[in-house]
């Protein structure tokens, strides 16, 4: 056995151990991945979970793209419906977890990924870094969620008036090599390339930014040894996404 695939057994044992209380039959009960007993199901129970959900697996990231909108739309229109939070969901997602989707999102505080697309307890996998800025460990637990949790979809999600690639900006008309003192200078390294891409472009230079952001961040992420393989395999879509504060709507790229 390689040390690499040593180390991926490790990781699925120990966080699939931590997902399910019994450590025996909890995360194999039979239940199908992302069908709605578990995480992945259909949006049709009414505000509060009161009724049993019927449970419509989400196997393709078409299906999984489009529960996600359809969410948004809610949110959008403010008729969210809060799936999935009340005492029944929790103590079935103690059991084990079937997410439907992987989404990576800046930890921008005006964007709370599950609010946003109306999502539960469970429903998604989610990472966030500044600018949806890569590293090991943001990369690492994108591979996890799409190649161990099977999640169909990986959503990179940029957002109108960006923090952390406005600073950028600031940084790199400043020719600053660093913006401030300990890791937030990696920050603005690893999002400058998105900045010069767009130097000159018609439009707001802050919103070309983003955008080629979110491109560049796909990119990346498709020349992972995990993630790229199993997109051209067809086993996990990839898309980019936008999301307006002032509308509260995703917009898909």
């Amino acid at each position: 056995m390689s040390a690499t695939t040593s180390r991926r057994r490790f990781l699925t044992t120990a966080l699939a151990a931590g997902a399910c209380s019994t450590g025996l039959v909890a995360c194999s009960d039979g239940t199908p991945p992302n069908s709605s007993a578990v995480p992945g199901g259909t949006d049709s129970r009414p505000a509060g979970g009161s009724n049993p959900p019927t449970a419509v697996p989400v196997t393709t990231g078409r299906q999984a793209l489009d529960r996600l909108l359809a969410g948004n739309a809610r949110f959008v229109a403010e008729r969210e419906e809060r799936l999935d939070e009340g005492v029944a969901r929790r103590v079935a997602v103690s059991k084990g977890q079937h997410p439907f989707a992987t989404v990576l999102g800046c930890v921008d505080s005006r964007v709370p990924i599950e609010l946003v697309f109306d999502q539960g307890l469970g429903d998604l996998v989610v990472v966030r870094s500044a600018g949806e800025a890569l590293d090991h460990s943001v990369t690492g637990s994108l591979e996890f969620g799409v190649a161990e949790l099977h999640t169909p979809l990986l959503v990179v999600l940029g957002h109108q008036r960006c923090g952390a690639l406005d600073a950028t900006i600031k940084a790199v008309d400043a020719k600053q090599r660093t913006a401030e003192a300990g890791q937030i200078g990696y920050l603005v390294e690893t999002l400058a390339p998105a900045v010069r891409q767009v130097a000159g472009q018609p439009g707001d230079r802050l919103t070309n930014a983003i955008h080629a952001n979110v491109d560049m961040v796909l990119g990346k992420l498709r020349q992972s040894p995990v993630i790229g393989p199993l997109e051209r395999a067809g086993k996990v879509e990839l898309v980019g996404a936008y999301y307006e504060l002032d509308t509260g709507k995703v917009i898909v790229s």
